[in-house]
């Protein structure tokens, strides 16, 4: 295979991801309390000489493979959504920028939200979008029908590059151990009546998604370019040895 379909391949691969990436931080431009992901590239080089630092001896392969082009890292946009005031009194935003709703999943695990749209359950309890259960400091489910349920939902900061995306909208830990303060009480941590929504930028993102697209079909059109020179070659070849 001609050496330069190698970056080019890879060009290929990483637009494919960007664009999976972009169509869902798109998709998700009016969910409430959504992070939009981002991705930054690097090179093979980059992880040699990282292995290296971790005390392990790479293989140089050669400098064509060892330039391609490869993702990097995939982040979380932590800048805050837009605050819309609703008047819904089970409508619920969060003042600090790395703090969270404690929601326990359909697993019984523990994650966290910056989605604050609740709902009272048929057993009246305190909900999210989803159903799941809104917890307390004490991980309790919270009856929405006693007074102060209000003081009794948890608020958690947690520093966003120990968490990870998770289904339905929320974050969990990446491992565990990571350190999280629980807040004996939510005093000034979050406003009745009002929803933090997507901290996506519609206009932005189509950008983003175009310029994928472009550079996939460039990177497409080179490789069939040089498909079609070595083809080209191959029967000038052939036809000066007949």
């Amino acid at each position: 295979m001609n050496q330069g379909t190698y970056p080019l391949a890879a060009s290929m691969i990483n637009q494919i991801n960007r664009i999976d990436m972009i169509s869902n931080n798109l998709a998700n431009s009016t969910t409430n309390g959504f992070k939009q992901e981002g991705t930054s590239e690097g090179s093979f080089n980059y992880y040699l000489q990282r292995a290296r630092t971790e005390g392990i001896t790479p293989t140089k392969i050669n400098e064509v493979t060892n330039t391609i082009p490869k993702m990097d890292t995939k982040f979380i946009n932590t800048e805050k959504g837009a605050i819309v005031t609703t008047g819904n009194t089970l409508d619920f935003s969060l003042s600090q920028s790395d703090t969270f709703f404690r929601i326990q999943d359909d697993s019984g695990e523990i994650v966290y939200t910056r989605d604050g749209a609740f709902k009272i359950s048929a057993e009246g309890l305190l909900v999210d979008s989803n159903g799941q259960y809104v917890l307390s400091a004490d991980n309790e489910a919270i009856a929405v029908e006693e007074e102060g349920f209000i003081n009794q939902i948890s608020v958690a900061k947690i520093d966003f590059k120990e968490l990870e995306k998770f289904k339905d909208n929320n974050f969990k830990e990446k491992e565990d151990g990571a350190f999280i303060q629980v807040f004996e009480n939510n005093d000034g941590q979050l406003r009745q009546g009002s929803i933090e929504k997507s901290n996506v930028n519609s206009v932005s993102t189509m950008v983003e998604l175009i310029d994928a697209h472009r550079r996939f079909d460039q990177a497409q059109r080179a490789v069939k370019t040089i498909d079609e020179l070595n083809g080209s070659l191959i029967e000038k070849i052939g036809s000066n040895t007949k």
